[in-house]
């Protein structure tokens, strides 16, 4: 979830995201580079929005935050569309990362899943800004996959987990460090349609869940 802005004097488009962590495997260094790298992946290559007629550059501006003291009432109770929180533990009983919704400012991350500067992060934050997983997950011949591919997807060998390996086989499907945010993806976030107010507009919705270690959530 995030807050668009409209700077007509540089022609971008900005969506301005806070991201604050909590949780046993949380900490001040893991918060920044999470952010940066979500930060880093979304404006990798150079992408546009159109609104009425103008172009503008789709930028993306993440702060990563360590609060290790959050209480359930300042996610409850949050009304800042900037503010997201997830929790960060080593152990997730759906052994994966998730976010609770499209389109979302809440989630759960397993600590593997984003070490070493992984897409896992950035792909998340895709779903917080509404986008779902592509219906076609067979994209061989098509190229670089973009970010919202899951696992399991057949790809050209090159951006499989082994290259040699036959599609559908062991190692035969999508390697998630090989993801990239594309202008498909900006494309399929239709952000023309948003309801802008002083050349601001909300993207995405207040999901409002804080989550207990394990898995387990609690949801006013």
């Amino acid at each position: 979830m995030g807050e668009a802005y409209l700077d007509h004097q540089s022609q971008l488009f900005i969506i301005h995201s806070r991201l604050f962590f909590y949780g046993d495997a949380a900490s001040e260094s893991l918060a920044a580079s999470v952010a940066q790298d979500i930060q880093q992946q979304w404006n990798e290559f150079e992408k546009t929005v159109t609104i009425k007629k103008n172009t503008f550059l789709f930028s993306l501006r993440i702060e990563g935050f360590y609060n290790p003291d959050l209480a359930p009432e300042e996610v409850w109770y949050n009304d800042d569309p900037r503010n997201n929180y997830f929790r960060i533990e080593e152990y997730s009983t759906q052994d994966i990362s998730f976010v609770d919704g499209i389109g979302c400012n809440t989630g759960y991350f397993k600590l593997l899943n984003i070490l070493d500067h992984s897409t896992t992060a950035a792909h998340e934050y895709g779903h917080t800004l509404g986008l779902v997983h592509p219906t076609q997950l067979d994209i061989r011949g098509k190229g670089v996959p973009g970010i919202m591919y899951p696992r399991g997807t057949l790809c050209d060998p090159i951006y499989q987990w082994v290259p040699a390996a036959a599609p559908a086989t062991p190692g035969g499907t999508l390697n998630p460090i090989h993801r990239k945010v594309l202008q498909s993806d900006v494309d399929d976030l239709q952000l023309h349609k948003l309801s802008f107010r002083n050349d601001r507009a909300v993207v995405g919705e207040f999901s409002s869940v804080f989550h207990e270690s394990h898995g387990g959530s609690i949801k006013n």
